[in-house]
């Protein structure tokens, strides 16, 4: 669903979540601009969609003090190992045909 959307429509769509979210928890603006420290200006243009991007960082920390952060581990998630990527314990090796001499 969210891949028709632009970068831009992308940021103003999360900015409006994170709004909700912070909302939901009664943590104003100012509140989170101390507990996180990012400004309360950065704060306001991200959940308004007026924030032409967002630092990483930022993002984080926001993230971090509105109990998100656990949402990260589905951002990128981590590859699960292959069942025949060992063997007996042992690293698994791949032959590429047979060195002809």
């Amino acid at each position: 669903m969210i891949k028709r959307y632009s970068d831009a429509e992308i940021l103003q769509l999360l900015g409006l979540r994170f709004k909700q979210y912070r909302v939901a928890l009664g943590l104003t603006q100012a509140e989170l601009s101390a507990k996180a420290g990012v400004s309360v200006m950065t704060i306001h243009k991200f959940e308004t969609g007026t924030a032409r991007n967002i630092n990483a960082t930022t993002l984080i920390s926001l993230m971090r003090y509105t109990g998100l952060i656990k949402n990260l581990d589905g951002l990128i998630p981590e590859i699960p190992e292959s069942p025949y990527s060992k063997l007996n314990g042992k690293q698994r090796v791949r032959h590429h045909g047979s060195k002809k001499q």
